[in-house]
């Protein structure tokens, strides 16, 4: 069976949220799904994944979040080859225009440093996730999958 690990970072309980929304997505294609919590994360926690995605709030002026910045910081020495990734960010586009997302794209690259295939492009929602962005990641999902 397909394996798919979701590490999440979530302050305000918007990424927990989206982070629970792409679990029943996934959980609904017939994968098994593990969600687990940036702070309780090993930077190996892909290793025994066929599918790993990330999902993060941007922190700061486009930071990493301090829950993942020692996952963040490990993940690109990785080897994830085999592997396919995604990544999804939240934020907040009115106050941090400039910086929306960026963790998101921080991720991106460093996945792409470990070997592993990007199955979907990265989707980044504004704040809580909205019928709009549910159907996002629902092709985020089907995408990751098809991969």
């Amino acid at each position: 069976m397909t394996v798919v690990k979701i590490v999440y970072a979530s302050m305000t309980g918007n990424v927990e949220g989206i982070s629970e929304i792409l679990e029943e997505k996934f959980k609904a294609a017939g994968l098994e799904v593990e969600r687990i919590e940036a702070d309780d994360a090993e930077s190996d926690v892909f290793a025994d994944a066929d599918l790993a995605v990330v999902a993060t709030y941007t922190y700061g002026v486009g930071e990493v979040p301090d829950e993942f910045e020692d996952f963040y910081n490990a993940l690109s020495t990785e080897t994830l080859s085999g592997k396919v990734y995604g990544v999804v960010g939240s934020g907040d586009q009115e106050m941090h225009a400039t910086t929306f997302c960026r963790a998101a794209d921080l991720f991106e690259a460093a996945f792409e440093a470990t070997g592993a295939q990007q199955g979907s492009a990265t989707v980044k929602i504004d704040q809580d996730a909205e019928a709009d962005d549910v159907t996002r990641l629902q092709t985020f999902v089907d995408e990751l999958v098809k991969a």
